[in-house]
């Protein structure tokens, strides 16, 4: 099929319909990839769906605790929710002003936090029917919530994770571990980065070099974490200690 406009970069030779941008496990063990055209495959034990919406590559997916919705979000500024039974598309945000690039379900799957590369954080109202519709005053009325992960860039709990002068732009991932007591960073200056959460302006790190390249994702699993690189094409181990 032709590819959409706005393909993702890779180093690869292969077409962008055979190289994924983002992965992630369905609740049913589906495996759900977004290839760099835009284009989310599933596939598992009798499923084998195309979800096909987006008109630009998909950089950020999310599934709700509960298992019941995705959340996925595209560079055409949109975030789209499918119900992991059907994967149909129950609805649609386009609040954004740029590309998604984090989200975060609440712990009781009803709300979505998101973050863009306009610097935006927005809340969002998930239904009962997998609906999605912006809550203005969200920041406040999500103060109570627990959230299931912690990946937004820009938010109250990561106002230190940026060195000054900096403007942001150079932090590709952010998660905070299960616990709640740390948040990782990795950044396109190599470096894996180690705080206390929340991190509040002045609050120091610890950082790791280990990638010889800008560092793509982050991510707590048990006592450890994974780092993986870009042009490096490294996967990184880090044991907590």
């Amino acid at each position: 099929m032709k590819a959409k406009r706005g393909g993702a970069s890779s180093i690869t030779s292969k077409p962008a319909s055979q190289c994924a941008r983002a992965v992630i496990r369905g609740p049913n063990g589906e495996n759900i990839v977004a290839a760099n055209d835009g284009v989310v495959h599933v596939h598992g034990q009798g499923v084998n769906k195309k979800l096909e919406e987006s008109t630009e590559w998909i950089q950020v997916m999310a599934l709700s605790p509960c298992g019941k919705w995705l959340a996925i979000g595209s560079h055409d500024n949109k975030i789209r929710i499918y119900s992991t039974t059907t994967w149909a598309c129950t609805g649609t945000a386009n609040k954004h002003s740029s590309a998604i690039e984090c989200m975060d379900w609440s712990a009781d799957s009803t709300f979505l936090r998101s973050t863009c590369q306009a610097y935006e954080l927005l809340f969002w109202n998930i239904g009962e029917d997998g609906s999605i519709s912006q809550d203005p005053s969200g920041a406040t009325n999500t103060i109570p919530t627990t959230w299931a992960s912690k990946t937004v860039k820009f938010s109250w709990h990561v106002d230190g994770i940026f060195p000054r002068g900096a403007d942001g732009s150079h932090i590709n991932r952010v998660c905070g571990s299960p616990d709640g007591s740390l948040i990782m960073t990795g950044d396109d200056w190599c470096n894996v980065r180690l705080f206390r959460d929340p991190v509040r302006k002045g609050h120091q790190c610890r950082t790791y070099r280990g990638h010889s390249e800008f560092v793509t994702n982050v991510i707590f699993k048990g006592e450890r974490v994974f780092s993986v690189g870009g042009y490096d094409q490294t996967l990184m181990q880090w044991k907590r200690c």
